[in-house]
C-alpha cells in the first residue's frame, strides 16, 4: 500500500541528453515547473530546487554519462509542501564523493545538496542509479 507521502500532487518526468546543454535545460525546466506549481522564479523554493537540479544533472552528465544514453529528471510535488527531485543516469556505481578538502578541485556540489535538502540519497534501478533529494518548499 502506498503512503500519502509517496503519492505525488504533481509530477514531471523528462529524458534529456547527457550533455552540459541537457543539464542546463533541466535547471531551466525546473524553474518553470516550480513556477507552475505556485513557487515563482526568484522565490527561495524555486532557487533551491534549481540549484539542486543543476548539481545532480551536472553530476549525471559528468560522472554518470554512458555514451548513447540520456539522463532522466523527475520532479514530484508531494504532500507537506515537499519537492522530490530525482536524477537518474545509466552508470550503476553508487559511490558519491563529497569533497571537503579546500585544496581539491571540484566535488563540492553534493555539499550544496546536503545543505538544501531535507533528506537525500541514492537508489538502484534496472539500468544505472537515481540520486534523489527532498526539499521543503516553505520555510
Amino acid at each position: 500500500m502506498e503512503s500519502t507521502r509517496d503519492t505525488p500532487l504533481g509530477e514531471l518526468t523528462l529524458r534529456l541528453s547527457a550533455t552540459p546543454r541537457g543539464a542546463r535545460l533541466a535547471r531551466r525546466l525546473t524553474g518553470h515547473q516550480l513556477t507552475a506549481w505556485g513557487h515563482p522564479h526568484g522565490s527561495d523554493a524555486n532557487h533551491a530546487a534549481q540549484q539542486v537540479v543543476a548539481e545532480l544533472a551536472a553530476n549525471a552528465v559528468t560522472h554518470g554519462r554512458v555514451p548513447g544514453r540520456d539522463f532522466e529528471l523527475r520532479l514530484r510535488l508531494l504532500p507537506e509542501d515537499t519537492l522530490r527531485v530525482e536524477v537518474s543516469d545509466a552508470r550503476g556505481d553508487r559511490q558519491l564523493r563529497i569533497v571537503t578538502d579546500p585544496e581539491e578541485e571540484g566535488g563540492r556540489g553534493l555539499i550544496l545538496v546536503w545543505v538544501l535538502a531535507r533528506t537525500w540519497g541514492v537508489a538502484e534501478r534496472d539500468i544505472g542509479k537515481t540520486v534523489w533529494a527532498e526539499l521543503p518548499l516553505s520555510p
